[in-house]
């Protein structure tokens, strides 16, 4: 991966709070972390809260953590990982107890793969010490997903977990977030770092470009035309947004066309 840089540029479906959590519908809140600017998502029902990535360090994590129990008064009990980056798991040791889901294949990756991802941590900017500290509290996900997932959080509240890649990694997990409701909210899909607003995508070495086009087929067939749908790096975008990004992929890397 690389670092980030947002152009400035909003969605005013958004609501912000005066912390730096957006809340794109009820019970849905997400966050764009400082340094790298990772998204980090909350999902609450009435019994239960799902996080979507945990941010580049334990010490994150904990932010993180206080902040979901203080919005929604319950402890975090399912975390999903979208990718094996470490701006997006390495805060997962803050977590403790929570049912840590990832794509089939993650926990072996991060198992197999800590000086990779020790060497791409400090490569983009982090302090060698933190990051030992953090690999020497690495949290494996213990429920691996090949197809899909629903998780239950109370209330009528479902979250459903998809294995969407390959794409930016080998291993892309999505989240949707079914709306409706006496609201009328939008679904929400958190895209990981399958979509990227704030910048080009970045394709990495680990990177399978040309099934990246695909992997954004599955995203919108997933959500649909009235989604909002959560990059993994920058503003909240639509589904127009993420078709133009397919077809630049298509375009860059080769890929089914549309």
């Amino acid at each position: 991966m690389e670092t980030h840089a947002h152009d400035g540029s909003r969605d005013d479906r958004q609501e912000d709070t005066t912390d730096g959590w957006e809340r794109p519908a009820p019970g849905v809140a997400r966050r764009r972390l400082p340094g790298w600017d990772a998204t980090v998502g909350v999902v609450a029902g009435t019994t239960g809260v799902l996080v979507v990535d945990t941010g580049s360090s334990p010490h994150e994590g904990g932010t993180i953590r206080t902040a979901v129990e203080r919005m929604f008064g319950l402890p975090v009990t399912y975390v999903a990982l979208t990718h094996p980056h470490f701006d997006h798991v390495l805060g997962t040791p803050a977590f403790p107890g929570a049912r840590v889901y990832a794509a089939v294949g993650a926990a072996a990756l991060l198992q197999h793969d800590r000086d990779e991802l020790r060497r791409d941590a400090v490569a983009n900017g982090m302090d060698a010490t933190e990051a030992d500290e953090a690999l020497a509290r690495l949290v494996l996900p213990s429920h691996a997903v090949s197809g899909q997932v629903a998780v239950d959080l109370g209330g009528g509240r479902r979250a459903l977990l998809v294995n969407v890649g390959p794409g930016h990694t080998a291993h892309d997990l999505a989240v949707l977030v079914p709306g409706g409701g006496p609201e009328g909210a939008p679904d929400v899909v958190f895209c990981g770092d399958l979509v990227e607003e704030s910048g080009e995508p970045q394709a990495g070495p680990d990177a399978l470009p040309h099934a990246w086009p695909a992997a954004l087929d599955r995203l919108l067939e997933l959500g649909g035309e009235d989604a909002l749908y959560v990059p993994g790096h920058g503003a909240v975008v639509d589904a127009a947004f993420v078709r133009g990004q397919r077809e630049q992929l298509a375009a860059r890397f080769g890929g089914a066309g549309g």
